[in-house]
């Protein structure tokens, strides 16, 4: 699944965009965690400091070959053996992860796509009892220097539909300075 809109700018200039400290605070995901599934590595944003943070596994999917070696090659160049990297089409194919095995799904930046229930439904089939569900995505009610054009982008209130679709619960938004809210879907 190709996501409308996505494409990566340069590295470092995609990384200056984000508080990851912050965003990984306010999201709760900490050494409680044991294992993360994420869609959509990119460049390891977030998968190198995820994998920090948690007990456990951070097995993360992509559909560019690209993204998946930068992700594997910085994880291997700073010593962050819990990442496991996988070439997926998780639309089309689900995580391919044992169902309930997951304390939490990333989806950050992914949720502009045509069929986001999809994705949430998707993402709570690898969800235990009482894992959540994390996604971010910029704003739509400010310009940013990045992110899909302004219609296509979902909006906090969205999220309640799509708790729905999964049989989730929303349990928590949050602002996520300077570009990007936040929200918490439980199972």
């Amino acid at each position: 699944m190709k996501v409308p809109e996505s494409s990566m700018p340069e590295e470092a200039y995609w990384e200056s965009l984000f508080d990851i400290p912050l965003i990984l605070d306010r999201l709760t995901i900490d050494g409680a965690v044991e294992h993360v599934a994420e869609l959509g590595c990119g460049y390891g944003t977030f998968t190198l400091p995820v994998a920090r943070r948690i007990r456990g596994s951070v097995f993360s999917f992509d559909i560019e070959p690209a993204m998946i070696a930068r992700t594997r090659g910085r994880a291997a160049d700073e010593g962050v053996g819990n990442i496991d990297v996988s070439l997926r089409d998780v639309l089309a194919s689900g995580f391919g992860l044992a169902s309930g095995c997951c304390d939490a799904v990333l989806l950050f930046n992914i949720l502009h796509f045509p069929q986001p229930e999809e994705l949430v439904r998707k993402a709570a089939e690898a969800l235990r009892p009482g894992g959540r569900v994390l996604a971010i995505h910029w704003r739509s009610d400010l310009t940013t220097p990045r992110g899909p054009p302004m219609p296509l982008r979902p909006k906090p209130a969205d999220a309640r539909h799509w708790a729905e679709a999964a049989s989730l619960m929303l349990t928590t938004t949050h602002e996520l300075p300077p570009w990007h809210f936040g929200i918490v879907l439980t199972k």
